[in-house]
């Protein structure tokens, strides 16, 4: 075992993922390489209307002598709500987010690095 780990590639490794060239590690789950067909960033959307309400509701609380701290702690909710991004990987058994971040560029090293693992399988 120890012999086959010391052959592998590795392309991307961090505390929640490993890429090699046979493998995909996340916290959860492991996929191999050769089922992967493709790899993309996928962003998740999330709804507007719950950040815009909180920013609103905020601000007017922090006109109030009572409830500034709350009123405070709300808008800063409400500013704080981002849209995700996920690595998609589509295999054989359909589409998957495997690694779920708020962090673009970090989604989008472990893609570079899966597309250079596919691309290095040949």
């Amino acid at each position: 075992m120890e012999a086959q780990l010391q052959s592998e590639v590795t392309f991307y490794q961090d505390i929640n993922v490993t890429v090699t060239q046979s493998r995909y590690v996340t916290n959860s789950k492991t996929y191999a390489m050769r089922n992967i067909s493709s790899v993309h960033i996928f962003e998740i959307i999330k709804s507007k209307t719950l950040p815009a309400i909180m920013i609103v509701i905020g601000t007017l609380m922090l006109l109030s002598s009572e409830a500034r701290i709350m009123g405070f702690i709300i808008l800063s909710i409400g500013i704080l709500i981002k849209n995700e991004f996920t690595v998609r990987i589509s295999t054989n058994s359909g589409e998957v987010n495997s690694i779920v971040s708020k962090d673009r560029l970090y989604v989008q090293k472990i893609v570079n690095a899966l597309n250079d693992a596919i691309v290095f399988r040949g």
